[in-house]
């Protein structure tokens, strides 16, 4: 156990983590240089495409050091925002971090947060300055920063390029040095903690684990805590860039267990292994829970491909545990599930996965926030409401609150003005400002959640010039005038599109919305009407106009009754299809409401 390192990469996004990784894997001859190539351990064609983590990847590499060898286990983690639970899953199975900083982005908002999640879970942190060789890099300066962050010294900073390899062999000395090794007691009964599950389609559910206590045995019958199951551990092993299965795994180590599991509710992240013959007494604690902070329904477009969708998700969930879903059904959709997203980002991820890896063609509703509801009957009783069809009569209710975020946002000082305008407007009440140097400048809001979940990011990038960085989380709920407002469309009303919007703002989305509706939906035979409604009152209303069909063509000339007699005629069936026409809102309409700025 002695000679066991666990550690984790965190840094905010595009600070070169994944990079670093491969240089790691290089100098310790984990992977051959045929094998190598850019983020060697984003495997996903979204990962490579984008540029980013979207999944932790975790990697066995062996390394000797002073005549003794070395086991380093490492976890390469996501570094945006909406991934940030991957991150603490990750802190939860080691012992040390290797905190990065850009030498020519310096500290942003996601570094902070990583960082204050690892101290939290008691982890030795490594503070690096990375990307050195970078001409614009001021190593310097960044320095300061990273010492007034962490109250180290200024020689415990490591300098390295993840993309020369220069200081890597340093780092590697580093790890073996400063970050303890495991302490578990060998000879106890097994606890094994649960990081991360996959699935695969000819061997059933493979669970990734770091053992706390004890050790596994191949063959071994062992049981899921969270679940009661029992099951034969069939086959474990280390995780290399390939499984190497293994006869035994022991105390300290990082390691996977394919035990015949089909069922994908069988298997939680969080849960803890034991063994059935002489379980432990206790599941490991300090694993948190998920905390969904955007929601949004996920309907099938073949009402058929219920179930499968079904089966897709739980798939999904495997690999991904932030997310959470449960059944619903829509007067305009039909059946689907509301889905639990970490931000806009997760959700679009999520969306892009079902279409690649499971060829789900879904349509994804207005995405919104949960409010608590109160009646006038029972004002001290809260009532969830997830969906703003579940929204309470207006004459029946007490008030309605809604959840708030401590919003940090990192910008350079000439930008100041802009971001602050940006937050006001998106009913943020101003906090803390504090000069973090000369040039950058930390802001502290208070902001409602839901002005946050559509186009806040996109916006704050762009009045930025990119340089502004965003973390949040969330501070409770407060008591808002919130209105529900409908979009009828010919008459009916179409419940996806329903949203809970603040009263000050519902007459200026209204309009935007039914102009952008009026863009997005084909033209039919005939008028179609488009309304935004706060209950009966109609606050907006623009009109598609009908395809026109010139029935009078084949008049020539002649008395002018017979042309009217036909118009007449056209104008009868017009209305009768009107009122048995239905209108096909398109997909591009349901996310059209989060670039109503565009």
């Amino acid at each position: 156990m002695k000679n066991i390192r666990n550690f984790c990469i965190i840094a905010h996004i595009d600070h070169g983590k994944s990079t670093l990784a491969d240089r790691l894997l290089e100098y310790t001859r984990t992977v051959s240089q045929r094998e190598l190539q850019a983020q060697t351990l984003d495997d996903m064609d979204l990962e490579k495409e984008r540029g980013i983590t979207i999944k932790s990847h975790a990697i066995q590499m062996d390394y000797e050091y002073r005549g003794e060898k070395y086991i380093l286990n490492l976890i390469d983690t996501p570094g945006h925002v909406d991934f940030s639970y991957e991150v603490s899953r990750s802190i939860a199975a080691c012992e040390g971090a290797l905190l990065i900083v850009d030498a020519a982005q310096s500290i942003q908002a996601q570094t902070i947060s990583n960082l204050y999640l690892a101290l939290e879970n008691d982890l030795e942190i490594i503070p690096i300055l990375n990307k050195i060789d970078l001409p614009s890099a001021n190593p310097e300066e960044v320095t300061d920063e990273i010492i007034g962050l962490l109250g180290c010294n200024a020689e415990d900073v490591l300098r390295v390029s993840g993309k020369t390899g220069e200081g890597v062999h340093r780092l590697l000395e580093k790890i073996v040095e400063k970050i303890p090794s495991p302490n578990g007691d060998p000879d106890a009964p097994l606890q094994a903690l649960i990081f991360d599950s996959v699935f695969n389609p000819f061997r059933g559910i493979e669970a990734y684990f770091k053992i706390v206590n004890g050790k596994l045995i191949k063959g071994q019958k062992v049981r899921f805590m969270a679940t009661g199951k029992s099951y034969n551990a069939d086959e474990i092993g280390t995780l290399k860039l390939k499984q190497v299965p293994k006869n035994v795994i022991n105390c300290g180590d990082v390691g996977y267990i394919i035990s015949g599991i089909k069922e994908a509710r069988e298997v939680k992240v969080g849960d803890t292994i034991t063994s059935a013959e002489n379980p432990a007494q206790l599941p490991i604690e300090g694993f948190e829970e998920v905390k969904p902070m955007v929601f949004a329904g996920i309907y099938p477009i073949e009402s058929e491909d219920f179930e499968e969708l079904r089966a897709s998700l739980e798939k999904l969930r495997l690999n991904d545990a932030s997310l959470v879903f449960e059944t619903e059904s829509s007067a305009a959709l039909g059946f689907g599930f509301r889905c639990g997203f970490l931000g806009m980002l997760h959700m679009e991820i999520i969306q892009e996965r079902l279409d690649r890896e499971f060829n789900m063609n879904v349509i994804t509703t207005v995405p919104n926030v949960s409010y608590f509801g109160y009646s006038k009957k029972a004002p001290n009783t809260p009532i969830l409401i997830n969906n703003p069809s579940e929204m309470m009569d207006p004459g029946t209710m007490d008030r309605v609150e809604e959840p708030y975020i401590k919003a940090s946002i990192i910008t350079k000082s000439d930008f100041v003005g802009s971001v602050m305008t940006l937050c006001i407007e998106k009913r943020g009440e101003i906090v803390n400002q504090s000069y973090l140097t000369e040039e950058r400048v930390e802001l502290v809001f208070n902001m409602p959640l839901s002005e946050v979940v559509f186009d806040f990011y996109d916006r704050l990038k762009s009045i930025s010039k990119g340089y502004a960085s965003f973390d949040y989380h969330p501070i409770g709920f407060r008591a808002s005038k919130l209105v529900k407002m409908d979009i009828l469309i010919n008459g009916d009303m179409v419940d996806a599109l329903s949203s809970l919007i603040h009263q000050d703002n519902a007459y200026s989305i209204g309009k935007k919305m039914c102009e952008k509706l009026r863009e997005l939906i084909p033209r039919q035979q005939f008028d179609i009407a488009v309304q935004a409604a706060l209950g009966t009152k109609v606050i907006a209303r623009e009109t598609i106009k009908a395809l026109r069909k010139d029935v009078t063509a084949k008049c020539y000339g002649g008395d002018i009754s017979r042309k009217r007699k036909l118009l007449e005629k056209q104008k009868e069936g017009k209305k009768k299809m009107k009122q048995i026409g239905r209108v096909e809102v398109p997909q591009t309409a349901f996310m059209a409401v989060l670039k109503l700025n565009d």
